[in-house]
């Protein structure tokens, strides 16, 4: 496993960021694609009752398909974690960096949109325990 420092974290935002966004921006279409799909959310106007039309074998409405873009999304996942880093949380755009403070392991914490990392979590916190460096 590969520790970080303040430093060397910081040094790879630039590189990250915009990873990070796509990865923001794939996960929010997923999730609009989903919803525009859900039948549940797809109440048929009164004047329709009984002409409901779903994608189906025989309709000729293609059946959504999001493979390629869950697909996408992994992809952009392992680039993340590539530099050694972990994706914690991607709808909010949550990356740690493995390091260590005063001997014992922790993470330095990252959020998109943060110019740089500037707080840390122990191993067994998450977000909403960050503290500043």
């Amino acid at each position: 496993m590969k520790f970080f420092s303040p430093e060397k974290a910081n040094a790879l935002i630039p590189k990250l960021a915009p990873l990070v966004a796509e990865l923001l921006t794939k996960r929010r279409d997923l999730a609009i694609k989903l919803l525009e799909t859900d039948p549940a959310l797809h109440v048929p106007p009164p004047s329709s009752v009984g002409s409901t039309r779903l994608a189906g074998l025989r309709s000729p409405f293609p059946a959504p398909r999001f493979g390629d873009l869950k697909s996408e999304i992994v992809r952009l996942i392992h680039r993340v974690e590539s530099f050694g880093c972990i994706v914690k949380d991607i709808d909010l755009g949550l990356v740690d960096f493995p390091s260590t403070r005063r001997g014992e392991p922790m993470y330095l914490c990252w959020k998109a949109g943060e110019s740089r990392v500037t707080h840390w979590h122990a191993l067994d916190e998450g977000f909403e325990d960050r503290k500043l460096l």
